[in-house]
C-alpha cells in the first residue's frame, strides 16, 4: 500500500498519510547538536499520524542532553543506528527531520525559520520566509494523548 510520507531504514518503518501541523527549518543549539547541521528541516505531525512497523525495535534515548527528563526521546534503528524520529513522551507530537529520517523533502517544504538568535551571530536568514525567535506565533500544541 502506497502512504503519502514513508521514511525509516531497512529494519524499521514509518509513514504518515496525513499532512504535517507545522513545518520549519530549525536553528536551535540542540537540533545543531543533535544532527551536526547548520540548520534543520523540521517536521511536526499528530502523534498518532506517524505510524511505526516496528517500535519494539527503536532505541529510545534523550533528544536533548541537557535535558533528560524533557519529552522529546530520540528513536534510533536498534539494529543499525539510523534515527528514525522524534517521540514526545506527551504522545502530541512526532517529529522527522526528512534528510535524516528518510523522508523526501520535495513535499515537506519547510514554511519558516524557527529558533533563529541573532546573538550567535550567524546572519539573519534571508530566503523569504517569516523568521522567529521561537516556533511561528500561531502555533498550537496538541493535546496530549
Amino acid at each position: 500500500m502506497s502512504h503519502k510520507y514513508t521514511g525509516g531504514c531497512d529494519h524499521i518503518h514509518t509513514h504518515s498519510d496525513n499532512d504535517p501541523i507545522d513545518n520549519h527549518t530549525c536553528h536551535c543549539s540542540v537540533c545543531k547538536n543533535v544532527t551536526g547541521q547548520d540548520s534543520t528541516h523540521v517536521v511536526f505531525f499528530n502523534h498518532g499520524d506517524v505510524v511505526v512497523d516496528h517500535p519494539e525495535n527503536l532505541k529510545r534515548q534523550p533528544f536533548n542532553a541537557n535535558n533528560p527528563d524533557g519529552p522529546l526521546e530520540l528513536c534510533t534503528c536498534g539494529s543499525c543506528g539510523t534515527p528514525i524520529m522524534l517521540d514526545d513522551k506527551e504522545s502530541r507530537i512526532r517529529v522527522i527531520v526528512p534528510n535524516l529520517m528518510g523522508y523526501t523533502s520535495e513535499n515537506l517544504a519547510a514554511s519558516y525559520h524557527a529558533f533563529y538568535d541573532p546573538a550567535t551571530g550567524e546572519p539573519r536568514p534571508d530566503d523569504g520566509r517569516p523568521v522567529h525567535e521561537g516556533l511561528r506565533p500561531d502555533f498550537v500544541w496538541p493535546a496530549s494523548a
